[in-house]
């Protein structure tokens, strides 16, 4: 029998949250961010809930091969660009968008003879300081893309490096609109953030990321109060319950001394199956359908929870790690990081299980 670990991908959850984004950002063209497999759900898992994307973005030229041998048609735009100029002629051949962020990839467009010419979207650097022009660059950059011959089309685009926080979004795109004032071109703006407040952002592009995965890009506004739903759960169930004595402790380190006596669960997940390690006691997870707590550190194969709030809980009992019950940002807090890592986080050796609803406990 398989270790009672699996992770459930909800494609119907997939398809309502694109359909989210659609809906918060009328009129515009839809990219779905599937790098980094899809954020860790899979991308050839998922790609069939995301038919209604308008086309994908990601960062790895060989998975857009992969996308084009496999008959996608739509939009792939590349994120970070090409890395050398001896790719151009495979972005001509598999017909990618690419990202321009650097006055050698213009260079290295100028001097190309492609069989045909790129999808160009240059990237204005409005405040990230990672990839991008400076604006005051972006308009002789333009001229000298629109010159070449390799160049079929330009687009205009930043990333906001605040666009979850209030004050976030009035300095860059103000930066923005002034590098691109009397630039004639279309415009992709908005991350998940950004698409929440379209109102505020507008475009002609959206890139739609972690909102699709049911995980929320605010600090203080949920997915469900957002109206997303959780695509990934990591279930799992419970191995063990011990009875501890006050003053024992459990785990490696004994980080966790029970202050009375009461029942505690193993469950069959640990940091090598992608759980975060330095998730502290307290860390929630759901057994039963109850929210409990972490007790003790989390190690290679299993992890330790407090059963006081569940006491129906007992071997072979159903648990939640992060997902539908449990948002993984919830999770992700506690163990001082972002939804984005655990989910892209998840082990090769965890098994994924397909289904277009949600709450399936399979027989493991």
């Amino acid at each position: 029998m398989p270790r009672p670990l699996y992770a459930q991908i909800n494609l119907a959850a997939l398809r309502h949250n694109l359909a989210s984004a659609r809906a918060k950002a009328p009129g515009t063209q839809v990219l779905a961010v599937v790098k980094a497999n899809a954020y860790g759900h899979g991308l050839a898992r998922v790609l069939p809930a995301l038919k209604d994307a308008d086309g994908l973005a990601l960062v790895e030229p060989e998975v857009a091969s992969e996308l084009r041998e496999q008959h996608y048609t739509r939009r792939i735009l590349m994120l970070e660009g090409f890395f050398a100029e001896s790719e151009l002629p495979e972005f001509a051949h598999r017909r990618l968008a690419t990202v321009v962020h650097d006055r050698e990839q213009v260079r290295m467009l100028e001097t190309a003879v492609l069989s045909r010419p790129l999808e160009v979207f240059v990237k204005v650097n409005t405040g990230m300081n990672r990839l991008g022009f400076r604006p005051a660059d972006v308009a002789d950059v333009c001229k000298r893309l629109s010159s070449s011959p390799s160049v079929a089309a330009l687009r205009l685009m930043m990333h906001f490096a605040r666009a979850e926080e209030d004050d976030g979004l009035k300095e860059p795109l103000a930066v923005f609109e002034a590098a691109c004032r009397g630039l004639p071109y279309p415009r992709s703006i908005a991350n998940s953030a950004g698409i929440i407040r379209f109102p505020e952002v507008g475009g002609d592009f959206v890139r739609a990321g972690i909102m699709l995965y049911g995980a929320t890009p605010f600090p203080y506004d949920t997915a469900e109060m957002l109206g997303l739903k959780p695509v990934m759960t990591l279930r799992s169930a419970l191995i063990a319950v011990q009875e501890l004595k006050a003053n024992e402790s459990i785990g490696y380190g004994a980080t966790y001394t029970a202050s009375r006596p009461h029942r505690v669960g193993v469950i069959a997940c640990g940091y090598a199956d992608g759980y975060p390690r330095h998730a502290p006691n307290g860390t929630p997870v759901l057994v039963c359908g109850k929210k409990v707590r972490m007790a003790g550190r989390p190690s290679m194969d299993m992890l330790t929870i407090d059963l006081t709030d569940a006491p129906e809980a007992t071997v072979g009992s159903p648990v939640v790690l992060w997902g539908e019950g449990l948002p993984v940002d919830d999770v992700a807090s506690a163990a001082a990081t972002v939804g984005y890592e655990l989910l892209c986080a998840v082990a090769p050796r965890v098994p994924f299980i397909t289904s277009e609803v949600g709450n399936v406990d399979l027989e493991l």
